[in-house]
């Protein structure tokens, strides 16, 4: 392995972190701890990006800050980053991303979550799991961000909302959108969907091509 694989390698992914009362309290747990490397939002404008081989932005995130950066996020993307968004996007800030739609339901059984295409995401999570949490249904997402054309739709709501989808098109690099509460909180639950958070990370690092000009080689975005 040369110096620049190495360095793709062990490059961290960070999480793009707001410091609110949610958030804080998923920075303590040792899932954080061990796999992401926490961001300040207001420290973006003086840091690199390019050390990072994926962003995970929190669903809290101030919004109004990223869009007065968006030039840096989509630098750090056309240089082949990731970036995975869980939250109702409310500012154009993320290349290719249209603002959250909410859902109007006449029963429950309208956010019931349906896999589109397989995705290593999802690998082994079964969807009742995400449709519903401890009985509740609906923590998943109750609305959707509108993707752009090109945009893969990996799940959905029964009535075919679009609720995660991967965005290759956009940009050199890979846009990930969620519109529900954090993904890489979901370690804790005692079902299928505590596989989530892990498998995230892994599928950003293997995604990420931000080494591909030093190296010669790049992810598989697939």
């Amino acid at each position: 392995m040369n110096s620049n694989e190495a360095t793709r390698a062990v490059a961290p992914i960070g999480f793009l972190d707001p410091d609110d009362a949610f958030t804080r309290r998923f920075v303590d747990r040792p899932f954080f701890r061990t796999s992401l490397e926490r961001i300040d939002v207001y420290d973006v404008p003086d840091v690199d990006l390019r050390s990072y081989s994926g962003l995970v932005v929190s669903s809290q995130i101030d919004q109004e800050h990223l869009f007065r950066h968006r030039r840096q996020i989509r630098s750090y993307l056309d240089k082949g980053g990731v970036v995975a968004f869980s939250g109702h996007l409310s500012t154009e800030w993320l290349p290719g991303a249209g603002r959250f739609v909410p859902k109007s339901i006449d029963s429950h059984d309208q956010y019931t979550v349906v896999e589109a295409v397989s995705h290593p995401v999802f690998d082994g999570v079964e969807m009742g799991d995400l449709t519903a949490h401890r009985g509740v249904s609906g923590f998943f997402a109750r609305g959707h961000n509108p993707p752009p054309e090109g945009a893969t739709v990996v799940l959905r709501l029964r009535d075919g909302e679009p609720i995660v989808y991967v965005d290759e098109a956009t940009t050199a690099g890979t846009v990930f959108v969620h519109s529900g509460n954090d993904l890489v909180t979901l370690g804790r639950r005692s079902s299928t969907a505590s596989r989530i958070p892990g498998q995230l990370l892994s599928w950003m690092r293997s995604v990420s091509t931000l080494e591909s000009e030093s190296t010669g080689t790049g992810g598989d975005r697939a």
